[in-house]
């Protein structure tokens, strides 16, 4: 793992001036049934969408309605960054948008059930501020409608 002095200048710039959110109230919500009773829906900050919808572009705030009956090999990932690899995501979408574990999760009597739809985010934006204020608030509209009892966050 390197460390900060071990990067170029610019980088560690970078590092050192990447804007944090901090947030004292951040609320805690116990699952008030068990899982196997539970409707789950999933949402990531990885870039995805599925193939006839338009690309995330650099900065994009906005999100992208993945329904999740949607076959795996139709979920393409436009995030791209000089900082991570997508090789892994390219040969199994479930490294990065587990759709089939929850599937099977379902089918096993795990999980109650997936909602209707999942949602997709840009990640890795210098100021989220707009998906703070109207798009992250928007989804949960989405979800608290379709009667979600929680959702699996899952990163770029």
């Amino acid at each position: 793992m390197p460390r900060l002095e071990d990067l170029t200048e610019i980088a560690r710039q970078g590092h050192l001036n990447f804007p944090v959110f901090e947030h004292s109230d951040a609320p805690f919500v116990s699952l008030n049934k068990p899982l196997s009773e539970a409707k789950l829906a999933l949402v990531t900050t990885a870039g995805l969408h599925i193939r006839e919808d338009d690309p995330f572009t650099s900065g994009d705030q906005t999100f992208r309605v993945i329904p999740s009956n949607t076959h795996p090999r139709d979920i393409v990932q436009s995030h791209t960054s000089i900082g991570f690899d997508r090789t892994a995501f390219m040969r199994d979408v479930n490294i990065s948008f587990p759709i089939d574990r929850l599937h099977e999760l379902v089918e096993r009597g795990v999980l109650g059930g997936l909602s209707e739809n999942f949602y997709s985010f840009m990640g890795a934006l210098r100021n989220p501020k707009h998906i703070q204020e109207e798009t992250g608030p928007e989804v949960a509209r989405l979800l608290l409608a379709e009667k979600v009892d929680g959702v699996l966050l899952t990163p770029t």
